[in-house]
């Protein structure tokens, strides 16, 4: 099949690449290995100038395909539950990226193509009224400053934020965060109910060391109780609550 083309339109084989695939509508990750490695080779036996640097890499390209369209005529043998490699794969990642610095490259092709319709008018406001900088004197600037000086003032400066203290995190330690789980606190409290048989709510809720695992065995209490795994007894009023195990 021939191709209406010239090589100066490309700029490697890419670029022929991506040229085919786009004439032919294709959908990159799924490219007809067959049909544009025909279609490449055509156009190779066509190139007029003869510029072995410039055939070199085309041919290598001709290679690839040819490697690529044998690999997908072959029988694969694959492990059950495992896909089989696509051997255009790294076909495909080469165009994607080769694609998008295409594409960065003509961004940066209209940026200076603007840039260069851009025109500056010189000032024409009169010397009298223009604001201008005054020159720096940096003898006066500097003075008797030295490098022993300006060292010793580092470290005042840096000893100052060392020594600074947050007057309100100061008064914090480490903060963690505590990964409490309600269905380990549930195996827990069951583990404990079945060794001690009847114990206190109320001791069991002291020994918490944090409002979070309290709220949690509280959590784990009600949750065990309602799958009839152990019972509430109270006997009067503001008394102590007793946690018994269910047989």
């Amino acid at each position: 099949m021939a191709i209406p083309v010239k090589l100066q339109v490309f700029e490697g084989p890419l670029d022929l690449l991506l040229h085919l695939i786009d004439i032919n509508k294709i959908d990159i990750y799924d490219i007809p290995i067959s049909l544009i490695t025909d279609q490449y080779l055509t156009y190779i036996q066509q190139m007029e100038k003869q510029d072995m640097e410039i055939m070199s890499e085309f041919l290598v390209m001709a290679a690839t395909l040819l490697r690529i369209k044998s690999k997908m005529l072959l029988p694969v043998e694959k492990e059950p539950e495992e896909e089989p490699e696509d051997p255009r794969q790294e076909l495909v990642e080469r165009l994607l990226e080769y694609k998008m610095y295409k594409y960065a490259a003509g961004e940066l092709k209209d940026m200076q193509m603007n840039a260069a319709k851009a025109l500056y008018k010189p000032t024409t406001m009169p010397k009298g009224l223009k604001y201008e900088e005054p020159p720096v004197d940096l003898d006066a600037l500097v003075g008797d400053m030295n490098l022993d000086k300006l060292h010793l003032i580092f470290k005042s400066v840096m000893k100052r934020a060392n020594d600074k203290v947050d007057p309100i995190r100061s008064k914090y330690g480490k903060i963690e965060q505590e990964e409490i789980n309600l269905a380990d606190k549930m195996s827990e409290i069951e583990g404990f109910a079945r060794k001690k048989r009847k114990f206190s709510f109320r001791q069991l809720l002291e020994k918490q060391k944090t409002k979070m695992n309290a709220i949690v065995t509280f959590l784990a209490i009600l949750e065990l109780m309602k799958n009839g795994k152990i019972q509430i007894l109270q006997e009067n009023l503001f008394d102590d609550i007793l946690i018994d195990v269910v047989e």
